[in-house]
């Protein structure tokens, strides 16, 4: 057969492995010779954007990363963090963009098993995962399709795998038509002593492949993920990987009962860049060489060339470093799983990887210097520019109930059943709030009181107006949605989405972006324990909204105290907590501006993290005083919206007394460090009289109708047929 190492290193080769001359150059001067190339196909896994993080690695170590119950931060396959007695919670998010835009279910399916990959890989049992997602906007030829597609890929394989899906968010602008996101959060739990790290130690010890087969599904994946679409994006199909559930659930099982035997010293999940890039992390984090032979590796496909092996992105594959002396052991729990489980190469001390195939060194590279001296650039930005102030005199006097019903019958806004009810959301029989509230909520299964809490947010309309407020905001509004579960918030993990970093406008997005979320997370004590940046979002120059998400993780100590956004009973008074005096005033770039008047101006609201922190820890000792009963943070829409929410959810109305103007700012302006809760009249007029924070009587809950001040009161049923019919009506289905 044709050995593709034979094959000339050309400038349009280089070019085509994402290699910039400079970088090229780089290469040439590390390793003092021309390539092979397989060794070109390594360079290009290991020094794309997607894996070496080269235009945001200066901009990433600002970010906050330790705390009280931090165990692990960025650099791992996931964040660790302590929830008391003797257990961890493991989490973190990834994107996969490119992929689910190509191959809209396998794209969407294979982010979710390499995301759950990088939990279990830490020795961590799945429990729960969520997913944001943004789409084009509705009305494009391909959206339906990719929805569909997406949804059907995050639901078929969750429910399979068999870990509930508890949150996210989905979401459609124009600015996405060219480039989806797809980003998916799990979090898993462990002892905290035995969690599983990818630092090789030891010398001569064997390296073991673990899992599903090798194919040619996925080859140049993550280069692909580091580039711009253009009008070939058809072609790039074949690097979208193929996944099964079943066989990861199978990997899972196999890998705890392993990490049961002490067998395990070090594990790598073969995610990005596959082969290649666990190998090479593992020894380098261990001062270590190590030497693979590829005529070792299970394939599923003949003839595959070195090439297609280091680089193939096959899911459900782990590489780890075992104890010689259990490698039987070891053998014997893959095969009773019917995995494939062999010995691929060894570690050494010579700090080099070294590749062999049909008995020829086919590479030979300086391990430490394929990551450490990856191209790591300070990329020229330019500040961004906020729009002007929205002139409030510009927005005239509207008829509220009328706006507020096309705002819950409109694409952003609606019940979103119609997707979650695609996953499962409650197995494991641990579930205690599903999507649709603040936060998903998960028991944490052995403890008799204790739950974690997540939440995944951005707001990217804030993001472009102000990068450095809408990270702020994106950060404030986690924490403050698990806050309303009555979780205190104990660290975070973000997804930062943004275009083409080599323009400076987009830079200059991503270094603002970064500051306002650092920013938050320290004065918040919410730290960034792992993560993940995807840029490159851009088809034909077109740029994507920049979206930092942010996912969370609460703990809520007792459960039976947790907090739901529903009234609990009629007659209760309804607080508005941390309001201005005004008790509403900011519509830049708010819902209403956009989505009832088709308008985008102004700029993004203020967050002021003094006033959020203060105001969050009150609401939370509230609940955890059993104070109060329905919580809901205010965020898209304002009040209105988080009334009707409200409402909705509870069957139940509520008269809005204290507002009587049909201005839209007091009713939908997106003023920060707002909850809305509910209390008897008694605890009521207690709270008021001495809460810290601002905290004013609205309404009483109560009867079928929603009133809003002086608007015309709006009936439960007609709320929720606005909030309910929108998405099924577009993806041309009916609500079950």
């Amino acid at each position: 057969m044709t050995y593709d190492n034979h094959i000339d290193i050309t400038p349009d080769l280089v070019a085509g492995h994402g290699l910039k001359p400079d970088e090229y150059q780089k290469i040439l001067d590390l390793i003092g010779r021309v390539p092979t190339y397989t060794e070109l196909g390594i360079f290009s896994a290991m020094w794309n954007e997607h894996c070496s993080y080269k235009s945001s690695k200066k901009w990433l170590r600002t970010l906050p990363t330790k705390g009280k119950r931090v165990i692990q931060g960025p650099g791992e396959n996931a964040g660790v963090v302590d929830i008391g007695d003797g257990q961890a919670v493991i989490f973190k998010m990834e994107s996969h963009n490119h992929p689910s835009f190509i191959e809209p279910y396998q794209g969407a399916a294979t982010g979710v098993g390499g995301i759950l990959r990088d939990v279990f890989t830490m020795g961590a049992r799945p429990i729960a995962a969520m997913n944001a997602l943004r789409f084009g906007e509705p009305g494009h030829e391909k959206t339906r399709h990719l929805v569909s597609g997406v949804v059907a890929g995050v639901g078929g394989y969750g429910n399979s795998f068999g870990v509930p899906t508890v949150g996210g968010e989905v979401q459609f602008d124009a600015r996405y038509n060219g480039n989806i996101l797809v980003n998916a959060f799990a979090a898993g739990l462990a002892d905290t002593d035995k969690i599983f790290y990818s630092k090789a130690e030891g010398v001569g010890l064997p390296v073991v492949y673990l899992g599903a087969k090798t194919g040619r599904d996925g080859v140049g994946g993550a280069t692909m993920a580091s580039a711009e679409f253009g009008d070939d994006i058809e072609e790039k199909r074949p690097t979208v990987q193929v996944g099964d559930p079943f066989t990861e659930k199978r990997l899972l099982e196999a890998c705890l009962e392993l990490m049961g035997t002490g067998a395990v010293i070090a594990i790598q999940d073969m995610g990005a860049a596959g082969l290649t890039c666990s190998a090479v992390e593992m020894g380098a984090k261990g001062d270590l060489g190590i030497e693979l032979d590829l005529d070792a590796v299970p394939v599923r496909e003949e003839r595959m060339t070195p090439y297609e092996m280091m680089l193939s992105e096959s899911q459900e594959r782990m590489l780890m470093v075992l104890h010689p002396e259990k490698e039987a052991e070891a053998r014997k729990i893959f095969e009773k799983w019917e995995l494939d489980f062999a010995t691929v190469g060894k570690t050494t001390d010579d700090l080099r990887f070294r590749v062999f195939w049909q008995g020829e060194e086919v590479a030979n590279l300086p391990i430490k210097e394929l990551g450490d001296e990856a191209p790591e650039y300070d990329r020229p930005w330019i500040a961004p520019t906020p729009p002007a102030p929205l002139d409030p005199a510009s927005v005239p006097e509207t008829d509220i109930a009328e706006a507020l019903l096309k705002l819950l019958g409109s694409a952003n806004h609606s019940s979103r059943r119609w997707v979650y009810e695609q996953y499962d959301t409650l197995i494991q029989g641990n579930s205690l709030q599903t999507p649709g509230g603040d936060g998903g909520v998960v028991r944490v299964e052995g403890h008799p009181t204790k739950a974690l809490s997540f939440s995944s947010d951005v707001n990217p309309r804030y993001c472009e107006a102000d990068p450095y407020e809408g990270g702020k905001q994106a950060v404030a509004e986690c924490w403050r949605n698990l806050i309303a579960t009555g979780a205190e918030p104990l660290a975070a993990t973000d997804n930062l989405n943004f275009g083409n970093p080599e323009r400076p406008e987009i830079m200059g997005q991503i270094v603002h972006a970064i500051k306002g979320i650092g920013e938050a997370c320290s004065a918040l004590d919410f730290p960034i324990v792992s993560g993940n940046v995807s840029l490159y979002n851009e088809t034909n120059g077109r740029g994507i909204l920049p979206t930092p998400t942010i996912a969370g993780v609460g703990l809520i100590e007792d459960h039976a105290r947790m907090a739901r956004s529903r009234f609990t009973r009629a007659g209760d008074v309804i607080l508005l907590i941390g309001a201005p005096e005004e008790l509403g005033t900011h519509l830049g770039q708010s819902a209403y501006l956009r989505d009832v008047l088709g308008r985008r101006e102004g700029t993004a609201p203020h967050v002021d993290l003094e006033h959020e922190k203060k105001t969050g820890l009150y609401v939370l000792s509230l609940i955890r005083e059993g104070r109060v009963g329905a919580v809901h943070d205010l965020s898209d829409g304002g009040l209105a919206l988080s009334l009707a929410e409200t409402a909705i959810v509870s069957a139940q109305g509520a008269h809005i007394h204290a507002i009587s103007t049909q201005n839209a700012r007091a009713w939908f302006g997106e003023d920060q460090g707002r909850y809305i809760v509910t209390a008897t009249p008694e605890e009521a007029e207690r709270i008021v009289a001495t809460a810290p924070v601002p905290a004013v009587a609205i309404g009483t809950t109560g009867g079928d109708t929603l009133t809003l001040g002086s608007a015309k009161p709006i009936s439960i049923k007609d709320l929720r047929d606005a909030y309910e019919g929108w998405f099924p009506a577009f993806m041309g289905d009916t609500l079950n």
